[in-house]
């Protein structure tokens, strides 16, 4: 089968809320309406094998595990969850990857499934090594917006060119601009250059917006209490949105009531 045909294939027994698209190496990528814990959505992808099928999240869920930790390994109690979770699903832990194998043409529905909700599940472990008693960094930042009586939402959905769906963390009303905030926050060194790189994927995505509404921009707000963002990763970003810093609230404040110079950051010439 082609990967059109595998495509649309998909998309006649999958509910409509599952979208299908083409991925690199000839995969389909299903985006399913689950949600990692930061909001941010899930994908399962499928890749035809012979006869047969194999879907794999490619790491996904086990990454952005790492990425809330303070080291690139998981520890014994987390590495025994997920594949506890594995058991119970019936899919395969192979190499940090979430897998199943050899699935016929007419499980693939059940398939989709059952990888997306293993990726759930195991992105909830984060959960329960959280100290319930600590803020977190977006609970911090929320509770500025409303001292500074900003109007805000959370986790808004935007559609890009692409077509893809982007949540971005907060869009903010201030005086008589429009902000939408990308917020990046992490301890794992390995995963700020990707946080990065996923910013700039969603503002040139989304970069219609600026150019359609002269009161938006797209501010880029680094929690950098750990010491992990390098001059590298500030140069990416601030090539697509304006940069602020959490441990500058002052200059944050300022960014979000002023606007941008006409000539930065997609506006029209």
């Amino acid at each position: 089968m082609s990967t059109p045909d595998l495509c649309e294939a998909l998309r006649a027994t999958l509910p409509a809320l599952f979208e299908c698209s083409f991925a690199p190496q000839g995969a389909v990528r299903v985006r399913t309406p689950f949600l990692y814990p930061d909001g941010d959505v899930i994908d399962v992808f499928v890749e035809e094998r012979g006869d047969d099928y194999l879907l794999t999240d490619y790491g996904e869920a086990l990454g952005w595990l790492r990425a809330q930790s303070f080291g690139d390994d998981l520890t014994v109690s987390q590495t025994r969850m997920t594949q506890d979770i594995c058991v119970t699903l019936g899919v395969e832990f192979d190499r940090g990857q979430l897998t199943l194998r050899d699935v016929d043409r007419l499980a693939l529905s059940d398939a989709v499934h059952r990888v997306g909700q293993a990726m759930v599940r195991v992105a909830d472990i984060w959960f329960t090594f959280q100290p319930r008693a600590l803020k977190t960094i977006g609970d911090e930042v929320d509770d500025w917006l409303r001292e500074q009586q900003f109007e805000f939402q959370k986790l808004r959905p935007y559609k890009g060119r692409s077509g893809r769906v982007w949540t971005v963390d907060y869009e903010v009303l201030a005086r008589t601009q429009r902000s939408l905030v990308f917020l990046l926050s992490t301890s794992n060194p390995s995963w700020a250059r990707r946080l990065s790189e996923r910013v700039v994927a969603e503002c040139s995505d989304l970069s219609d917006l600026p150019r359609q509404q002269e009161s938006l921009s797209f501010v880029s707000l680094f929690d950098d209490a750990a010491k992990v963002w390098r001059d590298e990763d500030f140069a990416l970003v601030g090539s697509v949105s304006r940069i602020a810093t959490w441990s500058r609230p002052d200059e944050f404040a300022n960014i979000l009531i002023t606007e941008p110079e006409p000539s930065s950051l997609f506006r029209n010439p």
